[in-house]
């Protein structure tokens, strides 16, 4: 496995928190789609539970930052749709093979 240079892991600590914020956002339309939708309003507030103790275990919602775990990390996120391939740009092309890789196993 490709160990993460200090450029990677210097991107990766300053993209995180955009990421995180940026998933965020979309779980939060995704809650007021839920709460808008037909039906009874303590079921919407028992799925919403449901959904918000569920995503804050995503590492698109927290995550403890790791060198050593860093492209498994970026593979997660590329895997649980917290971001895509294609914001990987200005990373090294031995981390992204490294990512892809790792997705494609």
């Amino acid at each position: 496995m490709v160990e993460i240079s200090k450029h990677d892991w210097k991107l990766f600590r300053e993209r995180v928190p955009q990421w995180q914020e940026h998933y965020m956002e979309r779980l939060t339309k995704e809650y007021i789609d839920l709460l808008n939708s037909p039906g009874n309003a303590s079921d919407h507030f028992w799925e919403l539970e449901k959904r918000i103790k569920q995503d804050k275990k995503n590492p698109g919602v927290l995550i403890e930052l790791r060198r050593s775990t860093a492209i498994w990390d970026i593979a997660i996120y590329v895997g649980n749709k917290v971001i895509t391939l294609d914001e990987l740009e200005g990373f090294s092309e031995d981390l992204i093979d490294a990512v892809k890789l790792i997705l494609s196993r």
